[in-house]
């Protein structure tokens, strides 16, 4: 095996702010190539490329800490402001497709596990881990709880999350037909400086709420959830300027691309091809899933596809919004999927680790 590329010594000497300063640099140069190219989501598509890209050339990347949750602060709120008293009253009909969806998701789960099973020499704890969407960090936790590798975990979650990512917002886009312009709708919302400043100080007290009472991704959920009550109560809160969207899209690509690197890759080994395959499978699924529940609901078919997407609420969401449909709905859907399977996480490894166990006895 050769030995993997080095970072020359002269970008190795850069000082912190400076690598800072070129990372985003360059994410915002790839964003802006998206954005002329008419690419739904150009911000955070071509951040994410730039930072894979950077990660599987072995090449320093300087992310800050803080600037994932105030992407997520960000966008979350931005989503919140779908939920309007009327938005509110609309969604009632849609309470028992939404436990359904989430409920079906786990079942899908635990279906695309056992492929995974069967295209390598994974565990069943592994291989539920990898495949029913809790998240790259929920998962990896429980897969050390459980004894059982992350790497692969993690590797899976995240590929499934880039998949998404990538696939979905274009496709969408150009399904629907309707969408000449894909960056107008978050470009032309209205919005006051003071309106911002309340949703964004409202946000931050959501986030914070939920980070003191320990529940899970408090700066997405907390600060959606927070925004949310504020739109039902209709408090004057307004969109941010178009700009403030740029700037978080870019840190959540960043982030998310620097995730994916090359020794990601190294520590998948043969176990890539299978992941890949079992992700599109899930995906594909979920798709055919939303498909029915619009048939079912009468909701609108990109609706329901997005609503019951096997994870990434930020993306979906942004993309409801991009085509102005059902953003409420589908952010709804993943909230409500969120808040079951996180806490019934651990029940849902216990029963694949009972299952396995049962498998080896007999």
């Amino acid at each position: 095996m050769t030995e993997p590329t080095r970072p020359t010594p002269s970008l190795q000497r850069l000082k912190r702010p400076t690598l800072v300063i070129a990372t985003y640099s360059g994410a915002f140069i790839f964003g802006l190539i998206g954005y002329w190219l008419n690419v739904p989501l150009a911000w955070m598509i071509g951040a994410l490329i730039f930072a894979a890209s950077m990660r599987m050339l072995e090449l320093p990347l300087a992310i800050p800490a803080h600037t994932r949750p105030a992407g997520q602060v960000l966008i979350a709120s931005s989503v919140g402001l779908a939920f309007t008293p009327d938005a509110v009253s609309a969604m009632g009909s849609l309470l028992i497709p939404m436990l359904a969806a989430a409920l079906l998701t786990i079942v899908i789960g635990f279906l695309v596990a056992a492929v995974l099973m069967r295209m390598t020499d994974v565990d069943a704890i592994t291989a539920t881990l990898a495949s029913v969407p809790m998240g790259p960090v929920e998962s990896a936790n429980l897969a050390n709880k459980h004894g059982v590798q992350p790497g692969p975990v993690v590797f899976s979650q995240t590929l499934r999350i880039v998949l998404l990512v990538l696939l979905i917002p274009p496709i969408m886009v150009a399904l629907d037909g309707s969408v000449t312009d894909p960056h107008a709708a978050l470009r032309t919302t209205g919005w006051t400086l003071p309106g911002s400043l309340l949703l964004c100080a409202i946000a931050l007290l959501g986030s914070w709420v939920f980070k003191l009472i320990r529940l899970s991704n408090p700066f997405f959920v907390g600060a959606l959830g927070a925004t949310a009550l504020a739109a039902a109560l209709s408090l004057p809160i307004t969109a941010y300027p178009y700009p403030v969207l740029v700037i978080a899209q870019i840190f959540l690509g960043v982030w998310l691309g620097a995730v994916f690197d090359r020794e990601l890759l190294r520590r998948a080994g043969g176990f890539l091809g299978a992941a890949f395959v079992s992700s599109i499978l899930m995906i594909g699924l979920c798709a055919l899933m939303g498909l029915s529940f619009a048939w079912a609901t009468g909701q609108q078919w990109q609706v329901m596809i997005l609503a019951t997407a096997p994870g990434s609420v930020t993306e979906m969401a942004l993309t409801a919004k991009i085509i102005q449909e059902g953003l409420a709905t589908v952010t709804a859907f993943h909230i409500l999927r969120i808040f079951i399977i996180l806490p019934f996480a651990p029940i849902i490894v216990g029963f694949s680790a009972r299952f396995a166990t049962a498998t080896r006895t007999r």
